[in-house]
């Protein structure tokens, strides 16, 4: 029953607040000083593994149309390959985000910014500026992978925190997407919502896999996890760091899998290789001689077993090499010699290209999306206020404000702006009116909420400057 078969994206969103602190120094640790001790490897990767949270627009979309004080937030994982603050994660992570933050093991959050991605891929790279060299994780050899082979994971799952699962290699070349990069390793390390974009290390501390997807008849894990080989992942990300975008090979066909009842309908004992059903005209195969009907058998010194592996060796294939490329026509097998160019890039972008997220055009009011009023002394009693502590009522909040998403509601008590006591609105705007003077982009308030999480005061951080997302 293949429809009782999901493929669920291990991405997770909560309702988060987002806050940036200054980065804590720490001294770079180095994945390729392997241990022997498989703790001590395990806790010389986790400065390279890194929580990702993103604010899609999508989210603040709806929050302004249902004026909801909730801003949904996502979260999945990355991890680091250069000490410059370059960051892989998967790109359905970072899809349609304007706000991405990322926490490492120590607790430092930075913003990170969107630098390349590929959507065929579902690959992403991040960037972060951080006030010292990070520490890089080690690409692995994927085509190395045995199945048992043991695995480990780490990663954000269910938006926890830094988290580890081990297991093995329970599959390999799993078939679930469209792409040319289809050849997912499954493990039965655990993967849940959040380990998106995470690495799977094999047991030399090196990458071997980007988690990337679950199995599942539900929406926990049911022990099968999906990961990107790392060898199409080093090679989508080398590609989109030289060139901005994939730049594959392309000879210019449309190939399917060559199958047992296609063998026997052209007098063949047994299936072998991949069957080109359509040749872009002008393109280097028509000009190597290839045709319709080939069967392809070799790919330079590759024996692809299915058409993927067929065309993921062409979109690996450096532009402007020749390869010769062995197939069988009319029972007779033939060398065609072809040089490979680079994709069409308009016609590759209209499958591969990111969508680009725009950042919201709301600004800050001056009001901060607040209204305000002085507190009855007759109210004073039911809000647990004594008559000589002060505090200004919320009477109102702008759906889809920067309070409102950062879940300021009426029926709040502003008790403090920064240090100072607050007793009238004219208080709090005064206040407000100096900290912009000076420039600042953020106010901190100490509020009395209308419905807290615990007794007692919450302080809560509202833009002063800027975009309001």
């Amino acid at each position: 029953m293949a429809n009782m078969r999901s493929i669920r994206r291990a991405v997770r969103h909560i309702p988060v607040a987002l806050a940036f602190v200054l980065p804590v120094s720490s001294p770079p640790v180095h994945a390729a000083d392997l241990v022997t001790n498989r703790s001590e490897l395990i806790q010389s990767l986790l400065p390279t593994v890194v929580n990702i949270t993103v604010r899609p627009t999508g989210s603040q979309e709806a929050t302004a149309s249902t004026g909801s004080d909730e801003t949904k937030s996502f979260v999945g994982s990355g991890f680091v390959i250069d000490p410059s603050g370059l960051i892989v994660t998967n790109y359905h992570v970072v899809e349609d985000a304007f706000e991405i933050a990322v926490t490492f093991s120590d607790g430092t959050i930075l913003p990170a910014t969107l630098l390349h991605a590929s959507r065929l891929a579902d690959l992403a790279v991040v960037q972060v500026k951080a006030d010292h060299p990070l520490a890089p994780a080690q690409w692995g050899d994927s085509t190395k992978l045995n199945v048992g082979d043991q695995v480990f994971a780490i990663g954000n799952p269910l938006g926890i925190g830094l988290s580890v699962s081990a297991g093995i290699v329970s599959g390999l070349n799993r078939d679930v997407q469209d792409s040319p990069y289809n050849h997912y390793i499954q493990t039965d390390a655990a993967i849940n919502h959040g380990n998106s974009g995470g690495p799977l290390f094999d047991m030399k501390g090196r990458v071997v896999g980007v988690d990337t997807a679950m199995v599942s008849l539900t929406e926990a894990s049911a022990g099968l996890g999906l990961a990107i080989p790392s060898d199409a992942a080093e090679f989508v990300v080398g590609q989109l760091m030289q060139y901005g975008w994939v730049r594959p090979g392309w000879i210019g066909i449309k190939i399917q899998q060559f199958t047992p009842e296609m063998a026997r309908a052209m007098g063949m004992q047994r299936p072998q290789g991949s069957i080109v059903s359509w040749i872009t005209p002008g393109a280097p195969a028509e000009q190597a001689g290839l045709a319709i009907g080939d069967v392809i058998l070799k790919y330079g010194d590759d024996a692809p077993h299915d058409e993927r592996a067929l065309l993921r060796d062409i979109v690996k294939t450096p532009v402007g090499k020749a390869v010769n490329v062995v197939i069988r026509r009319d029972h007779n097998e033939l060398t065609l010699p072809v040089t490979v160019t680079a994709w069409p890039r308009s016609k590759w972008e209209e499958r591969d290209a990111p969508l680009p997220a725009e950042r919201p055009n709301s600004r800050i009011p001056p009001d901060l999306g607040l209204s305000l009023a002085a507190i009855p002394t007759s109210k004073r009693a039911s809000l647990g206020l004594a008559d000589t502590e002060g505090g200004v009522l919320v009477t109102d909040v702008v759906p889809g404000s920067d309070a409102a998403r950062r879940g300021m509601t009426n029926g709040d008590v502003i008790l403090r702006v920064d240090r100072d006591a607050t007793a009238s609105p004219d208080d709090i705007w005064k206040a407000i009116n100096d900290e912009r003077a000076e420039r600042r982009e953020f106010t901190m308030m100490l509020v009395l909420q209308k419905h807290p999480r615990a007794p007692g005061a919450e302080w809560v951080v509202l833009r002063l400057q800027g975009p309001a997302g």
